[in-house]
């Protein structure tokens, strides 16, 4: 059991909080490339901390990458968060925060595809190990399309005033 769930009821709540963790970066992360402020950082940053924290609540024994991973998360989140609330986007602050969201939803989207290929047959049957060209390729792919998408938002991102 964690925090009173059984394992199998804690992994559901936690895939659910990493899914809209995606959706709700996806949005955010498209509304930059648009210049838009959006309702939908706090949610955002919200889930994906709570997909990083909730991550290590797992029975996990001894250091592996999904670990090195949230911990890397919860770090980029931290200044996506002092960017965003304590320095309101001001000057160098606004891309800071823009490269620290897309960042962490890399990161989530990251985690995704590995879980995706360990836990879904026809993607593991496609790379047992990990090792394979489709999971190369498919890795290799997210990581060209979140630069680009982040290179874009940071030039692309000036939102006005809040509310605005």
């Amino acid at each position: 059991m964690i925090n009173g769930l059984l394992i199998h009821t804690f992994t559901i709540v936690h895939v659910v909080i990493s899914l809209i963790a995606i959706v709700s970066g996806l949005v955010v992360v498209f509304g930059m490339l648009g210049a838009h402020r959006l309702p939908l950082w706090t949610l955002f940053l919200v889930t994906t901390i709570l997909t990083s924290v909730t991550g290590f609540m797992f029975p996990i024994h001894g250091f592996t990458p999904g670990l090195g991973t949230g911990a890397v998360s919860i770090a980029v989140l931290a200044v996506a968060v002092f960017a965003l609330y304590l320095k309101h986007l001001t000057g160098a602050w606004r891309s800071t925060y823009v490269t620290a969201a897309v960042l962490a939803l890399y990161l989530n989207v990251l985690v995704l595809i590995v879980q995706s290929f360990q836990k879904i047959s026809l993607l593991h049957a496609l790379s047992p190990t990990q090792s394979e060209p489709p999971f190369l390729m498919v890795q290799v792919g997210t990581l060209v399309a979140f630069v680009t998408i982040g290179i874009a938002a940071v030039s692309r991102f000036r939102p006005g005033p809040a509310g605005a």
